[in-house]
């Protein structure tokens, strides 16, 4: 009897340490949990932290670039086109309902520089009062003769080819020309006009 009492009793005492170490590993385990948590969230912030700043670091470089673009946009102009040595040429029309036009073709001292053939939109900005460039170059200081060709339909729709000639002393600084159609109410015709600007 006496085996079997303590049989018995190592069996409760057993039973009573394994309920207690259990009791004792489950706060642990919820500990170690509960702490991974905590470290997998602040590794989760972390990289968050590295993206944004990953992120300010790309759009701080394109910001640079744009700039630094712009920058050798504005040095390519000035040293293809020196302001002492420049011309530029510029097309308006203005009301245009004497002339649809199609195409211009300008030759500085008999050599042809420039022909540029308008699309139906690019056409209709001009008579809403656009302005286009239509060539810029580098002349000697000096006399230049300009010879300005337009082609278009004029009116009762009959193909329309008229030019205009100027001649323009060039001088230093930079020089800009206007190429204007206007119509012309008193002869129902449209009038082609060279003039410089002040």
């Amino acid at each position: 009897m006496t085996k079997t009492f303590i049989t018995i009793m190592a069996s409760s005492l057993l039973a009573f340490s394994v309920v207690s170490v259990a009791q004792d590993a489950a706060p642990m385990d919820s500990d170690a949990a509960l702490a991974e948590a905590r470290d997998a969230e602040a590794q989760e912030a972390q990289s968050r932290d590295e993206f944004r700043a990953i992120d300010q670091d790309v759009q701080s470089l394109k910001k640079e670039v744009l700039d630094l673009n712009r920058d050798l946009f504005l040095l390519e102009e000035e040293l293809l086109f020196p302001a002492n040595s420049q011309v530029a040429f510029f097309v308006s029309m203005d009301v245009g309902e004497y002339f649809d036009l199609d195409s211009i073709s300008i030759k500085i001292d008999g050599k042809e520089v420039a022909n540029y053939l308008y699309t139906e939109r690019e056409a209709d900005a001009l008579i809403r009062g656009g302005v286009h460039r239509l060539h810029m170059a580098n002349l000697k200081t000096g006399e230049h003769e300009l010879v300005a060709v337009f082609i278009g339909h004029g009116p009762n729709i009959r193909e329309y080819r008229r030019g205009a000639t100027m001649t323009f002393d060039k001088g230093i600084g930079a020089k800009y020309v206007e190429l204007e159609i206007t119509d012309s109410i008193t002869a129902q015709q449209p009038e082609f006009n060279i003039k410089e600007w002040e």
